[in-house]
């Protein structure tokens, strides 16, 4: 039942992304294709994976119990102050907090989390911002 109920949030989820995508007004300068297209394919997508799980779910799932339940929702909060807070600290602080937490949480040890957040924060502003020239938000030091 649960992947029923899911398949037809999605399509619902879909159908509003569609219409959403439909209102974009279009630019005389847009290119070809336009800034409507990106958007539809990917609500076709959803819309057409959502019809799939709702016709032909899987059998009842086993859900996780109430502690892992906790992990997901604190991964969810995690994730929400990080999108919070990159514009106040910055890409590479925030971004070294929540790969650090994420990475604890996955089963890193506390040493090696914190390397892998700073690892990942700084291998990522060094591709996006150096390399590809990206604008990342700059925190009070400046990067």
């Amino acid at each position: 039942m649960s992947d029923r109920i899911f398949g037809v949030v999605g399509l619902l989820l879909a159908i509003g992304f569609a219409f959403s995508a439909l209102a974009i007004e279009e630019s005389f300068l847009s290119d070809a294709v336009g800034p409507k297209a990106f958007p539809m394919i990917i609500a076709a997508i959803l819309g057409l994976s959502s019809i799939v799980i709702a016709v032909r779910p899987d059998a009842e799932p086993e859900w996780p119990a109430l502690g892992r339940l906790v992990e997901v929702g604190a991964a969810v909060v995690v994730m929400i102050f990080y999108a919070e807070l990159l514009p106040v600290v910055g890409f590479v602080i925030a971004t070294a907090f929540a790969a650090a937490y994420l990475a604890w949480r996955l089963g890193s040890g506390p040493i090696e989390s914190v390397i892998v957040g700073i690892g990942t924060s700084l291998g990522i502003y060094v591709i996006f911002h150096l390399v590809l020239g990206l604008s990342l938000a700059r925190g009070p030091l400046g990067f």
